[in-house]
């Protein structure tokens, strides 16, 4: 199959609001996939190629400048091959030996299929094809039940496994899926809401758990073999022998528990989310890091992900010990939630998730049954910088840099972001920014510091890629704040400040 045929696809996808249009726009495409291009069609589609890790970063992709090929060529089994060395390439001389693979693929592609591929390897394509999307589109290209396909991709924790194997094989090839011990499953995973009076509004009678500010784990035990792995089913055992070993000594035989890794500190409460993570990077065995589980998913032979939220939890409470469970409350009182929400906040806790009683662990979706809660801080901040968007937002200045004001004078960058930014505002800014442009490099475009945005943000952390030595974590634009001028704007202390009451 020529890759033009995905990218003609994805266009078409990324052009309709429709849901019921992109998964028959999808469907058309997957029922006539051979064997061999079942699964690269599917991964392309679903916005990420099969290999891992490829690394290729920004300045390396958009850095490749080679005139486009005439006519569509390449195939999808090409560029598969083409990316797998891309991958496997490492070492000294690594950096150009990647250039010079991008070079020839994308000289070999047309316009449009350069720009396909770029948001490809960069995991950036934004062409609407979510994996609700692409599981429906696989039910109905196969014949399959739309929910046996989302199930099946739990439990295997691939949907283009799945989806290869219902389309090459047809979909009964669904009924040999379950769910396996040592084998990763995707997480079940929370919306937002606004408040927890918003949040008991909807649920009713909720259990509400503390929300950790940790990694997400996912501990396996079969007997004495134990398996670790993140919320995007990454193996990450050999780097927590602490976490194991809590494991391995609980007294049962077989489990999959779903929780929070983090960094506790001398007095109990936890240390910064940067200061866990920086735990994996390191060999340092003096910084601890302590499991805190919320579900069970299998217990010694039974699995339970079918079983009630309370069930769950029940279960849970008999095998790990009470210093390793997330704090929680069962009510249906707002007022009672309310509170257990300022205590968790009060605790350095990130908030709290709110959960159905009766509810089954539905993984790997974002369902309403889970409803988390977490403070929203805002800071006003100029813009200094705006890159040129990719994907649908090509043409467009969209990936902003935010400063605070430096007393001292000038501005201190605090990290990007192109969250929360709609069709509207990006056609506005980025008439506006080009009247005030002062200069540009590459596909930076850097601006006069006139315009004030309220941004907001889940907290502060230490960094020493800006030069204030702070970012801001999860920034996304609320307003611009077209009342405030740049003198306005919140400064460098005030971010410094956020950071030292957390710490």
């Amino acid at each position: 199959m020529l890759l033009a045929q995905i990218v003609d696809v994805s266009d078409r996808v990324r052009s309709t609001r429709s849901r019921s249009r992109k998964i028959e726009t999808l469907a058309e495409l997957l029922r006539g996939l051979s064997d061999t291009d079942a699964p690269i069609a599917v991964s392309y589609l679903s916005g990420s190629p099969l290999q891992d890790r490829l690394g290729a970063g920004y300045a390396t992709v958009y850095g490749i400048e080679v005139d486009a090929a005439s006519a569509a060529e390449l195939t999808l089994s090409e560029v598969d091959v083409t990316l797998s060395l891309l991958a496997r390439t490492a070492g000294p001389g690594s950096k150009q030996a990647k250039a010079d693979l991008l070079s020839s693929l994308f000289g070999r592609a047309t316009e449009a299929e350069q720009e396909f591929l770029r948001g490809l390897i960069l995991r950036n394509l934004r062409q609407g094809a979510l994996e609700g999307v692409m599981a429906d589109a696989v039910a109905q290209a196969a014949g399959a039940d739309a929910d046996t396909v989302r199930r099946a991709a739990m439990l295997s924790g691939s949907l283009t496994t799945v989806a290869t194997d219902a389309l090459v094989n047809g979909p009964g090839a669904l009924d040999a899926y379950r769910l396996a011990v040592l084998t990763p499953l995707q997480p079940m995973l929370a919306k937002t809401a606004e408040s927890p009076s918003a949040a008991i509004a909807s649920l009713g009678t909720a259990e509400v758990e503390w929300k950790l500010d940790g990694l997400r784990i996912q501990v396996h035990r079969d007997g004495d073999t134990v398996r670790v792995f993140t919320r995007n089913l990454n193996d990450i055992t050999e780097r927590v022998p602490e976490i194991v070993a809590k494991a391995r000594s609980l007294a049962l035989d077989s489990v999959i528990l779903d929780g929070e890794a983090l960094i506790v500190g001398g007095d109990g409460s936890p240390e910064s989310f940067q200061d866990s993570m920086s735990r994996f990077g390191t060999d340092d065995g003096s910084r601890e890091l302590t499991p805190f589980y919320f579900d069970i998913l299998h217990l010694n032979g039974t699995d339970l992900i079918d079983r009630s939220t309370l069930e769950r939890r029940s279960a849970l409470e008999t095998v790990v010990p009470a210093g390793q469970i997330v704090t929680a409350i069962v009510t249906a009182d707002a007022d009672e939630a309310a509170a257990f929400y300022d205590e968790a906040v009060a605790a350095f806790q990130e908030g709290v998730v709110l959960k159905q009683v009766d509810a089954k662990y539905e993984a790997g979706r974002r369902g309403g049954a889970w409803l988390k809660v977490k403070p929203a801080h805002t800071l006003d901040l100029v813009i200094l910088a705006a890159e040129w968007g990719s994907g649908r937002r090509k043409g467009w200045l969209s990936n902003l840099h935010l400063g605070a004001r430096d007393p001292e004078g000038g501005y201190v960058m605090l990290g990007k972001t192109f969250k929360g930014l709609t069709d509207e505002m990006l056609v506005w800014q980025t008439e506006t920014f080009l009247e005030i442009e002062e200069h540009r490099d590459g596909h930076v475009v850097y601006l006069e510091p006139q315009i004030v945005y309220e941004i907001a943000f889940d907290g502060v952390q230490r960094s020493p890629r800006y030069p204030g030595g702070v970012a801001l974590r999860f920034a996304r634009v609320k307003r611009y704040r077209e009342d405030k001028d740049p003198d306005d704007a919140d400064t460098i202390d005030t971010v410094r400040a956020i950071l030292e009451r957390r710490s």
